[in-house]
C-alpha cells in the first residue's frame, strides 16, 4: 500500500468553511466509492482553527488551504481519483510519501469516521539546510528530534511523511510533511502548546529545547506551518 498526499488550493469564489464543506460533503463520498482506495484523511484550514493564526508560517505563499491523504494500492492508478479531486479545487499537487507514526491518536481523543478530530492539526512542510547530508538529516530528525518533540509539546498524534517522490511538477518545495495533533487550547496558548501546566520556567525550558533541536535539521527560510482541522474520513 502507498500513501499519497495532495495539498489543495480552494477555488477563489469559496470561503474557507465553504471549501471544507465541499470537500467533506462532495469530494469525500465520491472518493469512498472508488476501488483501490483504502484510507482517507482530510485536513483543512477553516474557521475552527482561526485562533491559531499566530502559529501560521508562510514561506511559499499562497500555502495550501487543505491537504488530502490517500492510502492506495498503487499510486500509478491516480487517474481513477485525480479527476474527481480536480472537480473541487483550483489547484493541487501530489507527493508519494513514506509515513511513520511515532505517536498514534488511538485512545486519548478518538473520533468517529467523518467527525472533526479534537483540537487542531499542524501541517508542516519542511526541508533540511542545503548543506546537510540526507542521512544526517534523517538521523537527527528521526532518531533524536522525535523524542524531544513528543516530550516537550502537548501533541497527542504525530505523523512523519518523508517525501519519496514528487508526483506533480508544481509542488510546494519540501523534503517532508509533518502532521501534529494538538489540543484546542494550544491554538493560542504557549503553555498549552508546550504542556507546561502554567509553569513559566518549564515553558522557557521546553521552548528552548524545541528551538535548539529544530535548528539542527530544519531550514527555517523554507518551512511552512498551517494550522488545520482534521477529519479521518475512512480509517485504516
Amino acid at each position: 500500500m502507498e500513501k499519497v498526499l495532495y495539498p489543495l488550493w480552494k477555488p477563489p469564489a469559496l470561503q474557507q468553511d465553504e471549501f471544507r464543506d465541499a470537500l467533506l460533503q462532495g469530494l469525500a463520498p465520491k472518493l469512498e466509492g472508488l476501488e483501490g482506495l483504502h484510507c482517507i484523511r482530510l485536513c483543512v484550514a477553516d474557521s475552527a482553527v482561526a485562533a491559531a493564526a499566530g502559529r501560521r508560517i508562510e514561506n511559499h505563499a499562497p500555502v495550501p488551504d487543505a491537504m488530502l491523504s490517500l492510502w492506495v494500492d498503487y499510486a500509478g492508478a491516480a487517474r481513477r481519483w485525480e479527476p474527481v479531486i480536480d472537480g473541487f479545487v483550483e489547484r493541487k499537487c501530489a507527493y508519494l510519501v513514506a509515513e511513520a507514526e511515532p505517536l498514534v491518536n488511538q485512545d486519548r481523543h478518538p473520533s468517529k469516521p467523518g467527525e472533526r478530530v479534537y483540537g487542531m492539526c499542524h501541517v508542516v512542510f519542511m526541508s533540511p539546510p542545503a548543506t546537510m547530508d540526507t542521512q544526517e538529516w534523517l538521523a537527527v530528525w528521526k532518531d533524536s528530534h522525535t523524542r524531544i518533540a513528543i516530550d516537550t509539546q502537548s501533541t497527542f498524534g504525530y505523523r512523519q511523511n518523508l517525501v519519496v517522490r514528487r508526483l506533480s511538477e508544481d509542488v510546494v518545495p519540501c523534503h517532508a510533511i509533518v502532521e501534529e495533533n494538538f489540543p484546542p487550547e494550544a491554538m493560542d496558548s504557549d503553555h498549552a502548546f508546550y504542556a507546561t501546566g502554567g509553569d513559566e520556567s518549564l515553558l522557557q525550558k521546553n521552548m528552548a529545547a524545541m528551538i535548539e533541536s529544530c535548528s539542527r535539521f530544519i531550514d527555517f527560510a523554507q518551512i511552512d506551518v498551517i494550522p488545520m482541522s482534521e477529519y479521518l474520513i475512512r480509517p485504516h
